[in-house]
């Protein structure tokens, strides 16, 4: 990568990228129910932009309808999983390598959070207590800007999502970054001609950051 002198914001994925991915709670309760691995991935990925997931991430149902419209998916799949169980799963964990990373890009950067959730549990994060809801509520506050698919109506990847956030920042899609750790969301914003950075794990994401805008992360 080189330095793009073009960049005038960075924009974030929270889940997954500053906070710890869903995804290894999933794991976990897979192994704990007896479920083919990546069995929920599967279920999320079926039908991707009208399943239960996404309309419960757009706000379209609510908590009770999304459970059973969730078992319904799980079992045409093959497994009877409500989801209800699958909500006590969502929320992960700050990660304070990204949170300062956050705070030292803001010094040259405006930045923006781009989340998808749920209007479920508390906050952004749909954290499961309130004091979680606190601590991450302190990492929110350092956004210039949070887009909440459960509150604007769209969701990643729908690209009416990542123009909602140009249009608050008031630049073009090609001079911003966006990290995100799925494929499925970053492919939409780079044809919008974002510069993107698929998250594995922190410290590939920061060195990635780090070559786009040239700052030592």
């Amino acid at each position: 990568m080189s330095v793009d002198q073009n960049i005038k914001a960075v924009l974030w994925d929270f889940g997954g990228v500053i906070m710890t991915s869903p995804f290894d709670a999933f794991r976990r309760f897979e192994d704990e129910r007896g479920l083919p691995r990546d069995f929920l991935r599967l279920v999320n990925s079926t039908n991707p932009h009208s399943n239960a997931w996404a309309c419960f991430e757009r706000g379209e149902v609510d908590a009770a309808r999304f459970g059973e419209m969730f078992r319904d998916e799980a079992k045409a799949l093959g497994q009877d999983v409500h989801g209800s169980d699958i909500l006590a799963l969502i929320s992960g964990d700050v990660r304070p390598r990204m949170v300062e990373a956050l705070k030292k890009v803001k010094t040259r950067y405006r930045i923006a959070c781009l989340t998808n959730n749920m209007p479920h549990g508390h906050g952004p994060s749909m954290s499961r207590s309130p004091d979680k809801a606190k601590a991450v509520a302190e990492v929110i506050s350092l956004f210039e800007i949070v887009v909440e698919s459960s509150k604007v109506g769209v969701r990643k990847p729908e690209p009416a999502f990542y123009m909602r956030a140009c249009e608050l920042l008031g630049i073009k899609p090609s001079e911003a970054v966006f990290l995100d750790d799925l494929g499925i969301n970053l492919k939409p914003a780079a044809a919008m001609g974002m510069r993107t950075i698929k998250v594995t794990d922190p410290e590939q994401a920061l060195r990635d950051l780090s070559a786009i805008i040239g700052m030592e992360l």
